[in-house]
């Protein structure tokens, strides 16, 4: 008869049993703990990746020149320069007569960044801070923009037209607390028509200053004033620039319309000088002097520090024009600061070594730069072919466009360059001739404002083509 076996033999069978168990689930555990481990630690490490990748692509970003310029135009104080300053922080009316005036006189420019919110929805994420305003997250940058503020009053319409040759893009601005449209909106649209700019984003701005059933009806003038125009279908964003509300709804349909244009960095240079200026002091001694300054957008092509460059049509000297060689020796974009090279979009500055008194107070604004030997011709005379408008604009009455004449005096706006020519001839299929005053550098097709004198001022009446 078998023995039966004792308790205390029953137990330890037990607890091994138990033991070898508990040792079997904790290798298991410890399987799926080093599993998790590992999980993370991969994780972590295409996390910390990702993150070093997108803070190169933002320290990048940050020394990066602005890509793309965005011109501000609209009637005189309608709130174009506060809209600069609400998006940019800065105000573009820098000089004294044009604070003591409160308009803006001379062209203004201001950088800032386009930047988004990673945490905030799409319609909610656009702004120009660099903590968001509705979740106080860091943004991040999405692009660099240059602003080119234009002056709203008629008699700088030259001024716009300068400004313009280089805008990619606009915004027009028209005040909700004003019948639309007012004269210069009406020239500024069709300056953008003249010098061929589409992409137009439009801000119906002071809505603080009416109510929601004035707002509307101006709102409805707006659409009913584009009809038929080169901005018909552009979108109308209401905002208070003053007061900085819905500009995160203009930021957005900014990115949206005025897209960075494709720029070919492997053509001929070509910079359009919007300004040039001396930066010395008075009393600087010889030895000391700085050359001239010239700033403008490189539109192809790029532009490097120590680079010889050749500038068109030139400086007089006597009866003639003559053409200008230097080298350039600084190059500043913008916010970003001095940068060895300069390539298409936005704004900047090259220094040269040529004489700061042939720079001094805008006199070399119309110039083309670009590498000795490589720059378009220089026109003395030029042939156009004519699109006439029907009617004048920037008058408060409506006046025909008359057809041209022989001996008629014109003033053209040729990129940045403002001439006055005389009419010499007229040929079949609207081409005209027309003797410069002062020569001009461009290419064939290059298309050209037409302005001629209307009550004691120059008035757009169209635009030509180069023939």
């Amino acid at each position: 008869m078998p023995k039966k076996k004792s308790t205390s033999t029953e137990e330890s069978d037990s607890d091994a049993k138990k033991e070898t168990k508990a040792s079997t689930s904790k290798k298991a555990s410890d399987k799926e703990t080093n599993k998790e481990k590992k999980s993370k630690s991969k994780n972590n490490s295409g996390s910390t990746k990702s993150d070093k990748e997108e803070a190169t692509k933002q320290q990048n970003q940050q020394k990066k020149q602005a890509e793309v310029n965005i011109g501000t135009i609209g009637h005189v104080d309608h709130g174009k320069s506060t809209l600069v300053k609400a998006l940019s922080g800065t105000f573009p009316d820098t000089h004294s007569e044009e604070l003591k005036r409160g308009i803006t006189i001379r062209l203004g420019y201001a950088d800032t960044d386009i930047r988004y919110c990673p945490k905030c929805p799409e319609d909610k994420k656009w702004t120009t801070k660099t903590t968001c305003p509705k979740c106080e997250a860091e943004t991040k940058i999405s692009r660099r923009i240059s602003f080119v503020d234009a002056p709203g009053h008629e008699v700088l319409m030259a001024t716009l037209l300068t400004g313009a040759s280089i805008f990619d893009g606009a915004i027009l601005v028209i005040a909700a607390n004003e019948d639309c449209p007012q004269a210069q909106t009406r020239e500024h649209l069709a300056a953008m028509n003249a010098v061929g700019i589409e992409n137009i984003v439009i801000a119906q701005n002071k809505i603080e200053l009416v109510s929601e059933e004035q707002a509307m009806k101006n709102y409805q003038q707006i659409q009913d004033f584009i009809k038929g125009t080169i901005a018909e279908g552009a979108p109308i964003i209401p905002i208070s620039a003053i007061h900085e509300a819905n500009l995160d709804v203009l930021i957005q349909t900014i990115e949206e319309v005025i897209k960075t244009p494709k720029r070919d960095e492997t053509k001929p240079a070509r910079m359009f000088v919007a300004r040039s200026f001396e930066v010395n002091k008075p009393g600087t001694r010889p030895e000391e002097l700085i050359g001239g300054v010239l700033g403008g957008s490189i539109i192809q092509g790029v532009l490097r520090e120590g680079e010889m460059i050749e500038i068109l049509p030139g400086v007089p000297f006597g009866k003639k024009i003559e053409p200008v060689t230097t080298r350039i020796t600084s190059i500043h974009a913008g916010t970003v600061g001095r940068v060895p090279e300069a390539k298409p979009g936005g704004l900047m500055s090259i220094g040269t070594n040529i004489d700061p008194s042939l720079t001094r107070a805008d006199s070399l604004v119309g110039s083309i730069i670009g590498r000795p030997g490589d720059l378009p011709p220089v026109w003395e005379e030029v042939d156009l072919r004519i699109e006439l408008m029907d009617f004048v604009v920037g008058l408060d009455e409506k006046i025909k466009v008359k057809n041209l004449a022989i001996g008629e005096q014109l003033m053209l706006n040729v990129w940045t360059a403002i001439t006055l020519g005389e009419i010499t001839k007229i040929a079949k299929k609207n081409v005209i001739t027309v003797k410069l005053r002062r020569p001009v550098c461009a290419e064939k097709g290059t298309r050209v404002a037409v302005s001629r004198r209307i009550s004691r001022r120059f008035r757009l009446i169209g635009f030509g083509i180069i023939q």
